[in-house]
């Protein structure tokens, strides 16, 4: 088998069919299979896999939980059934353009000295079907990744891969790539984890390829009305960037990274009036004086200042 794609359901009823046909009806020279495991969900998300397992019986490979364990355990399940060659994971409220399969394994093929991929996505409004942004070029922090990046880039600068962009080569640690210490965010440290692991080179496709869905329900709408899912956020981060220890990467770039994310809550919490996080954060991510930029070291120092920390984001915006 030359590729799996791994898809993680919840409740995701009106979205997984256009997401498990995105990828079931694309034209490819290999053969792939399309695993997917609903996580017992309460909507009619099985019923919808159920119909398409009859229309796809040699490519879709549903499996149905009958008790909900999380993310984590949906993904491990996930990922002890992966048979490919390679291996690309879809959320289950995204969308694969077509080509995408084709193109990303082209790409491995063609590089033996790649070991992960992604591509380009386009960020999308899911009721008017309008682009919001692309996401990596238009990440805040792409000016600092280059074409190749690896292990290091990811702990410093963040998530500038889109979780469902990413196609990588299967090895004997990938059921060691979940983490469950995590609670909201684990595409981060499973993708720092499969780095480490392949000690990757991470190579970049411009094309956009795939459609990030943003949606009520979508992980970044829900952080956006939580305080408490923003700083669990964080500390899933911070268990991310830590575990890049096993694999070699120095103390100095897990702590600058810690304290690079650190300084991205401060930012978030200011932007929302949040005066007491946004010092609680600031102070956090400075206390190693491992200053990200000018900007950080700026607030930092003049962080009992909000009307100048206005004045000076809005110049620099």
């Amino acid at each position: 088998m030359k590729l799996s794609v791994l898809v993680p359901a919840y409740n995701l009823q009106g979205y997984i069919t256009s997401c498990l046909l995105s990828v079931l009806e694309q034209k490819t020279d290999f053969e792939y299979e399309v695993i997917v495991c609903d996580d017992a969900s309460t909507d009619n998300t099985v019923a919808k896999i159920a119909e398409l397992a009859l229309l796809f019986p040699n490519k879709l490979r549903p499996i149905y939980k009958q008790h909900n364990a999380g993310l984590a355990a949906n993904m491990s399940t996930l990922l002890e059934s992966a048979t490919g060659e390679y291996v690309a994971y879809l959320d289950g409220d995204d969308i694969a353009l077509p080509a995408k399969l084709q193109k990303q394994v082209d790409y491995l093929d063609h590089h033996q000295d790649c070991h992960m991929v992604y591509h380009e996505s386009d960020m999308f409004d899911s009721k008017t079907n309008t682009t919001i942004k692309f996401y990596s070029k238009e990440f805040y922090n792409w000016s600092y990744i280059p074409q190749r990046s690896n292990i290091e880039h990811m702990i410093q600068y963040g998530t500038y891969m889109q979780a469902s962009s990413v196609m990588f080569r299967n090895h004997a640690n990938l059921n060691k790539t979940v983490s469950p210490d995590c609670k909201i965010i684990f595409d981060y440290a499973f993708y720092i984890n499969n780095a480490g692991y392949l000690q990757a080179n991470v190579d970049f496709i411009p094309e956009v390829l795939g459609r990030y869905r943003i949606h009520e329900n979508s992980f970044g709408q829900q952080t956006s009305r939580s305080y408490s899912r923003r700083e669990q956020s964080l500390l899933d981060i911070e268990v991310a960037c830590k575990q890049a220890n096993q694999f070699g990467v120095s103390k100095k770039v897990i702590e600058a990274g810690i304290s690079h994310h650190r300084f991205a809550a401060a930012l978030y919490f200011f932007t929302r009036g949040a005066d007491d996080l946004f010092i609680k954060y600031i102070e956090l991510a400075s206390n190693n004086q491992l200053f990200f930029n000018d900007k950080h070291q700026a607030l930092y120092q003049n962080r009992h200042d909000p009307e100048y920390l206005k004045h000076l984001l809005s110049a620099a915006a």
